[in-house]
């Protein structure tokens, strides 16, 4: 048995704990915040709760593992899930809209009725391709640990490669423009890569497994919100033993012997161990990806039957958004934005109010005054700032919110400054998730360190970031250290 001190209590942190204490492991987790969840949280108000970080669950078999893995119990017995169909409805600045319903039948019918006869079997066709992505990819990158080895190429099969001498794998963006004919429908996809904080004009063509993984495996709903699957997985772990200790920041790792060898607190405490799990943030500067801006509203009226859970409203201008995103022009533009309209009576005081989020992917939180911030940041602590934005999610949500201003009773914002508060993450940076022939930049922590003894969890380590990857993290560290550092995942 060994001791084993998980820094931080993020997601990932918590579900590689309770697999840890499952196999025997004494588990301590040390959270700088006076909370656990890491970007999981809930803001509750009035009798209103809404989701301040992920608001759905993707490959919920993730979290079905862990509970039959910890307890032999279901994942339903703790917290119920609810699949959204439609997965999400796309709404464009011409006004058409575009339903995705779970079923192919239905999801080749319904870009056809909105975007033109042949829009759904061109859709359909690229996430046949796409599957070739997740087949070849799902292995090394989501079940088996990271340890240094350079990632897999991207595996898409472009149908076609501009240029004679071309030889590389196409861009997401590419790929949309080249495969799916309607703008509409390119920029459909590119919103995939965009929610999770990737310029379609650079992340690869695997981008693709992204809306592979919502089509074939759902997109799903917690009630009570992902909060609930954060309490769920919180005391899963303390029931298996793991000691969870809020308020405490890590201060350092020492390393004696060439071996880490434990962790030093805040105050100066010295805390022995045979392994040390680090679930924390990239240093400042070195995280890669987008922030995400939330406005939370709360309705007067009840939400009104058949209202789709979730609809993107499509920026009017894409180019124009995705320059103030990733290339740091000024004044930002108006950027795509996800509505989230939630049938779930935990969230609302009664059936006579609505909870609606509104969140779009903006750039990362800087103060005007730090200097060397790179171009495409935000002072999101600047009021006017703040303001601006917030007009225009709540602009674009009203095209799909009947009557939104007259029903407002009070609006609460989460900006990427308030999600650096929270978590660490610099700027408020979201983490992305593990993609093949992604950048250099964007590759996580190996889980398995240079150093012995320290391991490397959470959605900054590998398979990167999403409440599913996160859970992968802590799986794959948990085997690590229980298994040896040759494991390599389950069969």
């Amino acid at each position: 048995m060994a001791r084993v001190v998980v820094i931080g209590a993020g997601l990932g942190a918590l579900a590689g704990a309770a697999r840890l204490a499952t196999a025997g492991h004494r588990v301590t987790v040390y959270e700088r915040s006076r909370t656990y969840g890491g970007g999981v949280r809930a803001l509750t108000r009035d009798g209103f709760t809404f989701d301040t970080g992920p608001a759905l669950l993707h490959l919920p078999a993730v979290w079905r593992d862990l509970f039959l893995k910890t307890g032999r119990e279901p994942l339903e017995s703790h917290v119920t899930l609810r699949q959204l169909d439609p997965g999400a409805v796309h709404r464009f600045a011409d006004g058409t809209e575009v339903p995705l319903p779970v079923t192919r039948s239905g999801l080749i019918g319904a870009l056809d009725a909105a975007l033109g006869t042949g829009a759904g079997r061109r859709w359909t066709d690229l996430l046949v391709r796409a599957r070739t992505v997740w087949d070849a990819t799902r292995r090394p990158l989501l079940e088996e640990p990271l340890t240094g080895a350079p990632p897999p190429a991207d595996p898409y099969p472009a149908l076609r490669r501009r240029g004679l001498l071309r030889r590389r794998v196409p861009t997401l963006a590419e790929v949309a423009a080249d495969e799916l004919a309607d703008p509409r429908a390119a920029a459909l996809l590119e919103s995939y890569a965009v929610a999770y904080g990737l310029d379609p004009r650079t992340a690869p063509a695997s981008t693709t497994v992204l809306p592979y993984v919502e089509h074939t495996f759902g997109s799903w709903r917690v009630s009570g919100g992902m909060r609930a699957l954060a309490d769920a997985v919180y005391r899963r772990g303390v029931e298996r033993g793991v000691e969870v200790v809020l308020g405490t920041p890590v201060a350092d790792v020492p390393v004696r012997a060439g071996r880490a060898c434990g962790v030093v607190l805040a105050d100066g405490t010295e805390v022995a161990a045979d392994a040390v799990v680090d679930g924390r943030c990239p240093h400042a500067g070195t995280a890669p990806g987008r922030a995400r801006l939330t406005v939370l509203l709360a309705l007067r009226g009840g939400r009104p039957p058949g209202a789709p859970h979730r609809t993107v409203v499509h920026a009017p201008d894409r180019d124009a958004a995705l320059a103030g995103l990733f290339d740091g022009a000024r004044p930002l533009a108006a950027p795509t934005v996800t509505v989230l309209r939630p049938d779930d009576a935990s969230s609302v005081p009664d059936a006579e109010h609505e909870a609606v989020s509104v969140t779009a992917t903006v750039p990362p939180h800087a103060p005007a005054t730090a200097a060397g911030a790179p171009h495409a940041t935000t002072d999101w602590s600047d009021p006017a700032t703040v303001a601006a934005a917030v007009e225009r999610l709540v602009t674009a949500a009203g095209t799909v919110v009947p009557q939104l201003a007259e029903r407002l009773l009070w609006h609460a914002v989460h900006t990427p400054a308030d999600a650096e508060r929270e978590t660490g993450a610099p700027g408020g940076t979201v983490p992305v998730p593990a993609l093949a022939g992604a950048p250099d930049a964007y590759r996580q922590a190996p889980n398995l360190a240079t150093t012995p003894g320290r391991y490397a969890v959470g959605g900054w380590a590998h398979p990167g970031g999403g409440p599913a990857h996160a859970g992968m993290s802590g799986a794959l560290v948990a085997g690590l250290i229980t298994e040896g550092p040759h494991w390599r995942g389950s069969s």
